[in-house]
């Protein structure tokens, strides 16, 4: 007899093949497999599905209780073909809610700032390397996983073109660069090969170790950088993140597009494409992130239906 803990790893293993990274959504899913294995329970229900989504004594968030609950109900979905005594905790078993949290728009000043802030940081070629990287988020949006993921082989200097490869949705994409980004990236690889005649890695940015960057060690310096260029978040807002320097980069492209009178609706397919994101809907929601972008939609919007503005 297959164990609920056996479907449950077959499933995301059969999801990962598929290209789905799954990080958390495995993580949940393990976890609530486990708690059914504490409790002795051998089906799985609606009520010990609620209870384990509920029982989180660091947070009483019902966003989280229901994501966490989400988690369930898509392999309960799967595991009902398999073992007809499954129950799908229904879709209104717990208040749904989605929420995205409000990004932190870099002003020109503020990106100019964090960069010269980064000439605090020790040794110098740490310093260089985190000027470079910061200058790379801004004006390409990469995810910051993206950026330290990319090899040497993946930066053709001479077409100003970068690979991303492996990316959130397992497809890889090719970003071309301006002049100015090609320039800036070949005079960082000039200095890194100064630093380590005799790598030990195949990235592009590396450390002052000669490693690659982790991605998940960034946000401590960031922060450091953020206090240092005096930039904070508003009030009853999160502080600014790495991430945030994407979201930058796609609302200034629709702000620009906007503003020249550009047919965005046309264009968008273009950034989608550029950010690696799986559909359109993905990059609409950067209009949510900016008062002037939503306003300058809106009065496209008006003059679409032969308003005035």
């Amino acid at each position: 007899m297959t164990t609920i803990r056996q479907h449950a790893e077959e499933y995301l293993a059969m999801r990962r093949r598929l290209g789905f990274k799954l990080t958390s959504f495995g993580e949940k899913l393990m976890s609530f497999v486990s708690y059914l294995e504490h409790t002795g329970a051998t089906v799985l229900t609606t009520e010990a599905a609620l209870t384990w989504a509920t029982s989180t004594p660091r947070s009483t968030d019902q966003v989280h209780w229901s994501r966490r609950l989400m988690v369930v109900r898509v392999f309960a979905r799967h595991l009902k073909a398999l073992e007809p005594a499954t129950e799908i905790p229904p879709d209104d078993a717990l208040p749904h809610h989605y929420r995205r949290i409000t990004p932190h728009l870099f002003t020109p000043a503020e990106l100019a700032a964090l960069l010269q802030v980064t000439g605090i940081l020790r040794p110098a070629f740490r310093a260089r390397t985190w000027h470079t990287l910061l200058g790379l988020l801004a004006v390409t949006g990469l995810r910051t996983s993206e950026a330290c993921g990319l090899d040497r082989t993946d930066v053709d200097l001479t077409s100003g073109l970068l690979t991303v490869r492996d990316t959130k949705f397992g497809k890889s994409r090719q970003v071309p660069v301006h002049t100015s980004t090609t320039a800036a990236l070949r005079k960082y690889a000039r200095e890194r090969d100064r630093q380590r005649p005799a790598p030990s890695t195949v990235a592009f940015l590396v450390s002052t170790r000669g490693t690659r960057l982790d991605a998940h060690s960034l946000p401590r310096t960031f922060a450091q950088l953020l206090e240092a260029a005096d930039i904070t978040a508003g009030e009853g807002r999160r502080r600014p993140r790495l991430h945030d320097l994407r979201h930058t980069f796609a609302t200034t492209t629709l702000l620009n597009w906007y503003r020249n009178d550009a047919d965005v609706q046309a264009k968008l397919p273009l950034l989608t494409t550029y950010l690696g994101h799986a559909d359109p809907k993905s990059t609409y929601w950067y209009l949510s992130g900016s008062p002037e972008l939503l306003s300058l939609a809106a009065t496209r919007l008006e003059h679409s239906f032969g308003g005035r503005p």
